[in-house]
């Protein structure tokens, strides 16, 4: 091997067969390449992890990049630098000299930078007459410029694994709360089913978990929680299909799901009937018009104009089949009126009945809707119109006091035909078309 252009360090520095490998590299460099120093900076920035430097160490690294009077590295040119520990400590921010040392070592040892020691050990520059440099003794940033493909590979990589393991939290994330929901939304209603089985299971993949993730780490972890939640989801729409049927407006039967149709559970305060005459009935609905029916001060829970047919002699007949009278209104209407219940849906989207009711059971707990209120309304007014009321209250959430004893009351309107969810849904949809009043 030639040994022109190696050199050792100076006093008592060991020669080590890295600073050889690091000096040989830089030979190597053709002298038509080039990269810009701040590019390359940037990209060591990125790869130190893979590189084994500390960020003190960079700081160290762009100080003496800083000393080079060229935005470019050449390899035409000398790419010694040769300041004086003073200017470095200048540069960093007054880092101390013995800490200066440390880091230089450390980039020396990593094969970033290779010592040209003069045979005092100081740094300093030999010029010619005409004042270009003809020796320089100091740090050379050959390597670098030797190895900048690698140097980009490896900040490449590491921006990629970062990228990765960011969207492997997030879906972990999002799959943590999907299950957490789902089982404690199962429980809360009584569904059928070994929950508490899915519960520990749970539990023990998240503690699992570890407080640093790698995406080695994160990546079978993902694959089971998603695997546990596609099961408890498979579960819930059994139990969705199962209440479905049941509940189907076309089976006689419906009536007899609920035993106490009038029960109330802790979520929900008891309302009594109150029979009044269609006199009582009609100021009510002429005082919700304009304004005066607020459910937070109201004993009834009239909020939206219905149509109650009447004959001559006021009497309110009763229809011989409820759902008949309550045919379920175009999907498109209903979520022009209730906007608000899509983010509810299977993945933020609702685009058919059945992610409707879907978004609805999910509503239904978070309102405090108790089940057989639900199950309740399902039965009297069919799948679809009880899963519209769930989205009006929703829309509406912040004027009612119970949305439970709403439901039941509304419900209860219905059995008597006396409720209509047309006049509901056209309120609701003018009050979406209204402007909103710009204050000041």
């Amino acid at each position: 091997m030639e040994t022109d252009g190696i050199t050792t360090p100076f006093g008592r520095r060991a020669m080590t067969l890295g600073m050889l490998a690091s000096q040989a590299i830089a030979k190597s460099v053709p002298p038509d390449a080039s990269v810009d120093k701040w590019k390359l900076y940037r990209w060591l920035c990125e790869a130190r992890p893979k590189l084994g430097i500390s960020d003190r160490a960079l700081s160290v690294l762009n100080a003496l990049m800083s000393f080079y009077p060229k935005t470019d590295l050449a390899g035409s040119d000398g790419l010694v630098v040769f300041p004086s520990n003073a200017q470095l400590s200048l540069r960093t921010h007054g880092m101390a000299e013995t800490t200066l040392r440390r880091h230089l070592a450390a980039l020396v040892e990593s094969g970033l930078l290779t010592r040209r020691d003069s045979p005092n050990g100081k740094r300093y520059v030999r010029r010619d007459p005409q004042g270009a440099i003809g020796e320089a003794f100091g740090f050379s940033l050959a390597p670098l410029l030797a190895r900048a493909e690698e140097i980009e590979q490896l900040a490449a990589e590491v921006v990629a694994e970062r990228l990765l393991l960011q969207r492997l939290r997030e879906r972990v994330t999002l799959v943590r709360r999907d299950i957490a929901k789902l089982i404690g939304t199962a429980l809360e209603d009584g569904l059928a089913g070994d929950w508490m089985r899915y519960e520990a299971d749970f539990r023990v993949l998240v503690l699992a978990l570890p407080r640093v993730p790698t995406p080695e780490i994160l990546t079978p972890a993902l694959a089971a929680l998603e695997a546990l939640r596609a099961e408890i989801i498979n579960h819930l729409e059994r139990q969705v299909i199962l209440k479905k049927s049941a509940g189907n407006a076309g089976q006689t039967e419906r009536h007899k799901q609920n035993s106490k149709p009038d029960s109330s559970s802790d979520f929900e305060p008891h309302f009594e009937s109150k029979q009044g005459g269609d006199a009582e009935r009609e100021q009510e609905r002429v005082a919700v018009q304009h304004g005066n029916g607020d459910e937070k001060t109201s004993g009834r829970y009239s909020q939206w104009p219905v149509d109650v047919p009447t004959t001559a002699k006021g009497v309110h007949p009763q229809p011989a089949n409820v759902s008949d009278a309550l045919k379920p209104y175009p999907l498109g209407l209903v979520l022009q009126a209730c906007p608000e219940i899509v983010a509810f849906g299977p993945g933020g989207a609702i685009s058919s009945w059945r992610d409707l009711m879907t978004a609805a059971v999910v509503v239904r707990s978070m309102l405090a809707v108790s089940a057989s209120a639900y199950e309740n309304a399902c039965a009297i007014l069919g799948p679809e119109n009880a899963a519209t009321v769930i989205a009006c209250i929703l829309e509406r959430a912040g004027h009612i006091n119970s949305a439970g004893g709403y439901l039941r009351d509304l419900t209860r309107r219905a059995e008597r035909g006396e409720f209509s969810l047309g006049p509901m849904l056209m309120a609701l949809t003018r009050a979406n078309e209204k402007p909103v009043r710009q204050v000041g």
